[in-house]
């Protein structure tokens, strides 16, 4: 039995890994589960689950439930501290970090202080870290265990492998709802064909940056901490069928790839389980019914934020920070309807043009620049 918290439980990948949950509850015990202003749904995850913990990051949702029910078994909690503290309880084994942006930052690391196994859903935590995180993992003798698929891909093609040995990491994308467009093309899409993902289904903020290829570029950064590889050993392939979760090169000339349907219930269950291979319920492939798996490189000139993502990985410390701090705040403007599509990138680059970068940051100063670009994103867009 793993005793798990699950931070970020009403988003899209939190609501999955309780799914698994449900589906297997002799094997994992849901402790903790926390979210920020959902306290509808959270409410109904208490009922459920009956946690021994339950957290409302936001003031004002936390007062409404409050106000609204007692339980008899759960402890609920409200604030910003109690989500940075969730994930450290001594009765946790593992903890998911599902929170959306920079803001799962804290609880991971603080979660990692406590000796806690991580089972990552929140790639920001690396794109803006990676270094502090992955050593602190490492001093502690934590897991760092991978949900995003691509990762979780790789993570299965490396099991019991030498990593000196591997050449390449095959990160497979998409394309997105705009693969083979033009910038002519995007210039006034809408927020509702930019979130019609052609094979996944995910969260909103994720599906704006797969549709622009910035998803795809964090990726690329979290798999160099991920993997201790170079960047030019990672290469972005857009294989549209989404079947082809990633592929591992190595030196020899093998390519292992890890297959699957596209369910993220499956990445999830594994990092959870591992080193455990457990039954699910996800749809399995059927090979006879497959007529092709296509592969193409990306437009990285109409797609601008997965060339941007390699510049500020390369250029080390706090940019990669800024990068995704940009896009977090272009992202919500988009779904706003304060900006345009392509502004997004506008975005992006004014902020790393104004931002000076600061080499091996420390965790105050890399929280102080996070700050600092959101508030020159804004400024941006009210100038655009």
């Amino acid at each position: 039995m793993k005793r798990m918290a699950v931070l970020g439980s009403t988003g899209s990948i939190g609501t999955q890994a309780l799914d698994v949950a449900r589906a297997h509850r002799d094997l994992l015990s849901v402790e903790v589960i926390a979210a920020h202003s959902n306290d509808r749904l959270l409410e109904r995850q208490i009922d459920e689950f009956r946690p021994s913990v339950a957290v409302l990051s936001d003031d004002d949702a936390y007062a409404r439930l409050k106000s609204r029910r007692q339980f008899r078994t759960t402890e609920l909690i409200g604030g910003r501290q109690a989500l940075i503290d969730a994930g450290t309880l001594d009765s946790i084994d593992i903890v998911l970090t599902s929170m959306s942006g920079f803001a799962g930052l804290e609880p991971t690391i603080a979660a990692i202080d406590a000796g806690k196994d991580i089972a990552l859903a929140n790639k920001e935590t690396l794109v803006a870290a990676g270094e502090i995180v992955m050593r602190r993992a490492k001093e502690r003798g934590v897991k760092i265990l991978p949900v995003d698929s691509e990762h979780g891909a790789f993570f299965q093609c490396l099991n019991g492998e030498d990593r000196r040995a591997i050449k390449k990491l095959l990160l497979t994308a998409s394309g997105g709802p705009f693969r083979g467009c033009d910038r002519s093309q995007l210039e006034n899409v809408t927020v509702d064909q930019v979130l019609a993902h052609p094979t996944w289904n995910m969260g909103r903020k994720i599906t704006v940056d797969s549709a622009t290829l910035v998803n795809k570029g964090l990726e690329v950064i979290e798999a160099k901490h991920l993997y201790g590889v170079e960047y030019d050993q990672i290469q972005v392939v857009v294989h549209p069928q989404s079947i082809v979760h990633s592929m591992v090169e190595f030196v020899d000339g093998s390519v292992i790839a890890q297959l699957a349907s596209t369910d993220m219930r499956l990445p999830i269950q594994y990092a959870l389980t591992f080193p455990a291979r457990i039954d699910s319920t996800v749809e399995r492939l059927d090979f006879w019914s497959m007529r092709a798996l296509t592969f193409e490189p990306p437009d990285l000139d109409t797609f601008r934020g997965l060339k941007l993502a390699y510049e500020v990985g390369k250029r080390g410390g706090t940019a990669p920070c800024v990068f995704n701090a940009a896009n977090e705040i272009a992202v919500n403007a988009f779904l706003n309807g304060r900006i345009k599509f392509l502004d997004i990138y506008r975005v992006i680059e004014t902020v790393l043009d104004r931002r000076a970068v600061i080499d091996r940051p420390a965790l105050e100063e890399i929280i102080s620049e996070n700050n600092a670009a959101r508030a020159d994103a804004e400024h941006a867009i009210a100038v655009l």
